[in-house]
């Protein structure tokens, strides 16, 4: 059973303003163009954007807690030019939290950490629409806490395959001892991830997450592929995307809005969900806060020290 994770309900962005400075706590963050529509579709504001990661900032927050955040920023909302932006804009506030990792380039970039309500606001005022955190935390960026499987559908492919595929997924990971923990991806795909002791570096997480892949496409190549090349992909696949394991690569958080015109989100689910069906269309920005209060966080255990596999027994 999970344990129930309450939202603020005390902190609403104002509906009829277009900027203003909001307190939380014993920050002040500015918050601008409220007004703009960012879903044309949906009618949805960059002010409903912000309303929601309020309401869910319980659940989320302790996802974020400690990571590097790659900022995604979609300044003019889902139909509009976004880019990718790693390092700290140098107009933040002094007391936005930093993590410094050095890129191949022998350039260290600080990434923003999203540690509290303000900095979530501050992040998501930029722009940013979904959540990409580092895999690993601060104070070792190589060395992840989780590893995990993207699932892709090929063009066509329908959404009762990706829950087939991850069931697949689910059960040889089960026969190795590890307990994994799924999730909608917000698009067409779904996440799992898998609980690990700190310890191997990341080629070595990666290393295994592709040898998993390839094995799974073995052993049942009319449903899964695990060729990353789209243009060598076969047809009528679902991807199992192993590559989201290496460096620098991230996925969207639990709990990100996406980019998509219904809103949806990338949402924690139960494998009974999995198992009796489920579509991604019922998870969406206006449903899932409301889901959260009723069920908690089910992603808790990904955050507990207990029931992490270690990953060196198979390696």
């Amino acid at each position: 059973m999970a344990t129930t994770a309450r939202s603020r309900p005390g902190l609403q962005v104002p509906t009829r303003t277009e900027h203003l400075e909001i307190r939380v706590g014993r920050r002040s963050v500015a918050l601008t163009n409220l007004r703009k529509i960012f879903w044309p579709e949906a009618g949805l504001t960059k002010r409903d954007l912000l309303q929601y990661y309020a309401d869910v900032s319980a659940a989320l927050l302790p996802h974020l807690h400690d990571r590097a955040m790659v900022m995604k920023r979609y300044p003019n909302g889902i139909h509009g030019k976004c880019f990718f932006m790693k390092r700290t804009p140098a107009a933040h506030p002094d007391w936005l939290a930093t993590c410094p990792i050095m890129h191949r380039s022998a350039s260290l970039i600080a990434f923003p950490m999203v540690q509290d309500l303000a900095s979530l606001l501050w992040v998501v005022n930029l722009g940013c629409i979904d959540l990409n955190p580092w895999y690993a935390r601060c104070d070792d960026t190589d060395r992840p806490d989780h590893l995990h499987f993207d699932l892709d559908p090929g063009p066509g492919v329908p959404f009762a395959q990706v829950r087939e595929t991850a069931l697949v997924v689910r059960d040889a990971l089960v026969a190795l001892g590890m307990t994994s923990l799924v999730k909608t991806s917000g698009s067409t795909g779904m996440h799992l991830y898998v609980p690990i002791i700190r310890g191997p570096v990341q080629k070595r997480v990666w290393t295994f997450a592709k040898g998993m892949a390839k094995q799974l496409e073995r052993r049942h190549p009319k449903l899964i592929t695990a060729e990353y090349r789209i243009a060598d992909r076969p047809r009528g696949r679902v991807l199992v995307d192993y590559n989201q394991n290496a460096w620098g690569r991230t996925l969207a958080s639990v709990y990100s809005v996406r980019p998509t015109e219904r809103a949806s989100v990338s949402t924690p689910v139960t494998w009974r969900e999995v198992e009796h069906g489920f579509e991604v269309e019922a998870f969406r920005m206006d449903t899932v806060p409301d889901r959260v209060r009723r069920v908690g966080d089910l992603w808790q255990p990904l955050l507990a020290a207990r029931g992490r596999f270690r990953l060196e027994d198979v390696l």
